[in-house]
């Protein structure tokens, strides 16, 4: 890449570095969670989640059809991020299947509900519902194309709105120089935390998440501190081998993808599926970002300005990108 471009590079990063930092007090809302399990011919356990923002749980209420009424009390659970809510229901006119259910308020917010059923001859349905369209028609018969269709899109959500990670992959493009490092550190990045997502989506690794997300916002502060190191002139490996160092944080950033799947309720019988295409959609979305990037440094070879300019710019990309990552390391410590 000649100067200019990595100089209009740099005034990139520090427009997308603010537009994080701005964000930085901000997190990630889950999507409400919507469980029916069919125990007999017309009586179903309904477990609803609704996830909390800034200490609020979200104002959307569960409206079923008419016929069905509560067998037991709904009970309350508070989690930290969320409220959970069980009960049993009992219909008095037939089942549930090819019925109406509505979510009261999800119209006025931007959190979807991830809603699985499943019924008592073993089949299980996986749907995702949105605020313009606030119900769903329970299926009496799903198949697996809704299932890969939903996790593929939250697996491209959790990555386009997951900041952290994509600040992350911001400081991995200012660490390449070149564009043939920047595809390997790419795709050492993207090797590794599919191997992660993988082995804990399965059981086989277990780390409780918030130490987690909190070494991911150190993972992100260090490379900051290595990219000043390398502006400095300093030896480093991570300039020296940027592959490494991305397949290194790529497999912590992996943990992250899989608490976020976790937090889905992978359906049972259809789990490689829904870590497929999880992965499909997380992989879809950093690609897009990566692209995105590189098709503005592309036009930079339109734009003439002083190399001074570049260079002040790629110095507070940086420090932002650093700021911002100290900023969420304090606030995921002091969250244990």
């Amino acid at each position: 890449m000649n100067g200019r471009v990595c100089g209009f590079w740099s005034l990139f990063g520090v427009i997308i570095a603010m537009a994080f930092s701005s964000a930085a007090v901000a997190h990630e809302i889950r999507p409400a969670y919507l469980q029916i399990d069919q125990n007999a011919a017309n009586r179903y356990t309904v477990t609803w989640r609704t996830p909390m923002l800034s200490g609020t749980r979200l104002p959307v209420a569960l409206r079923f059809p008419e016929g069905v009424r509560n067998v037991t009390t709904p009970s309350e659970h508070n989690l930290p991020d969320s409220v959970v809510e069980t009960r049993m229901i009992e219909t008095t006119n037939g089942t549930l299947a090819g019925r109406r259910v509505e979510f009261d308020g999800l119209q006025a917010t931007i959190t979807d509900v991830l809603v699985r059923v499943h019924l008592l001859d073993g089949s299980a349905s996986m749907t995702m519902v949105r605020p313009s369209q606030p119900w769903i028609d329970v299926a009496a018969r799903p198949g697996s194309l809704e299932v890969a269709r939903t996790f593929m899109h939250q697996g491209v959500e959790h990555i386009l709105f997951g900041y952290d990670h994509l600040l992350f992959v911001l400081a991995l493009i200012f660490v390449a120089r070149d564009w043939k490092a920047l595809l390997w550190t790419v795709t050492a990045f993207t090797a590794a935390h599919s191997i992660t997502l993988t082995l804990a989506t399965l059981g086989i690794v277990h780390v409780p998440g918030p130490p987690v997300e909190a070494a991911i916002a150190f993972s992100i502060l260090l490379l900051a501190c290595e990219i000043i190191r390398m502006q400095k002139g300093k030896p480093s490996m991570t300039a020296r081998r940027p592959w490494l160092v991305a397949f290194s944080f790529g497999l912590l950033h992996g943990l992250g993808f899989a608490g976020a799947l976790a937090d889905l309720a992978l359906p049972q019988g259809d789990i490689p599926l829904a870590l497929l295409f999880f992965n499909v959609g997380v992989e879809a979305g950093q690609l897009a970002f990566v692209a995105a990037v590189i098709a503005i440094v592309c036009l930079a070879r339109l734009v003439r300005y002083p190399p001074s300019v570049g260079r002040k710019a790629f110095a507070t990309a940086t420090y932002l990108i650093g700021t911002t990552a100290a900023f969420w390391l304090v606030e995921r410590l002091s969250a244990f």
